[in-house]
């Protein structure tokens, strides 16, 4: 059974997480508040929880000021931000106070419980969203060289199109072209770049290298 504490002061949004995480067959959530102090009190009280939500702009303590101070005293809490904040600085301070997961608010309850499942199992959940400006964020690009891949002007097009999450038919319609040149553009990219699929396409422009 996964323990889950809930921190977040907009009743309605808590008590949907909380019924929606109680019918779960492996999941308990006993402990939701609507501060970080709220929170420490029932804690010095009960066992803790394997799993945490944390909001950011909490009454009171911040959450981020709050994950510090319970992963000090409860370093077997996993924290997950729940949040409406998406800049650098709070993702990054978030991390680096002790948060294992980050994900925005508009996730939907089946994505929260596939998050602490997937957390519970060792990964570090992200809305992908989230996951983008960290790896930007890590990724020191190569210096500047001639690239090896010689794409064309439209091809890079087709590429910072993938970089953005467009669909082919969305690529198609953003430069004006059919859905199968956009299908002969990525196999032509392909070729030049010697992989194999739209993630290593990405990968390899993140990274600077094209």
């Amino acid at each position: 059974m996964i323990e889950i504490g809930i921190v977040e002061d907009n009743v309605k949004i808590r008590n949907l997480i909380q019924r929606y995480l109680d019918m779960q067959e492996a999941m308990s959530c006993k402990a939701a508040m609507d501060s970080v102090e709220e929170m420490l009190e029932y804690l010095d009280k009960h066992d803790p929880p394997n799993v945490m939500l944390m909001d950011i702009q909490l009454p009171g303590m911040s959450g981020i000021k709050g994950i510090e101070i319970i992963k000090e005293k409860y370093p077997e809490i996993e924290i997950i931000m729940l949040t409406i904040y998406h800049d650098s600085h709070k993702i990054f301070d978030s991390l680096v106070a002790g948060a294992s997961g980050y994900l925005l608010k508009h996730t939907s309850l089946p994505e929260i419980k596939e998050s602490i499942e997937n957390l519970m199992e060792g990964g570090a959940p992200m809305s992908p969203q989230i996951a983008r400006k960290v790896i930007q964020h890590f990724t020191k690009p190569e210096p500047k060289k001639a690239p090896e891949s010689n794409l064309t002007s439209r091809e890079q097009d087709i590429v910072n199109g993938l970089v953005d999450g467009l669909s082919y038919k969305l690529i198609a319609d953003r430069f004006d072209i059919s859905i199968d040149t956009v299908r002969a553009h990525i196999r032509n990219i392909y070729k030049k770049l010697h992989v194999n699929s739209k993630a290593e396409v990405i990968a390899k422009s993140l990274r600077g290298e094209i």
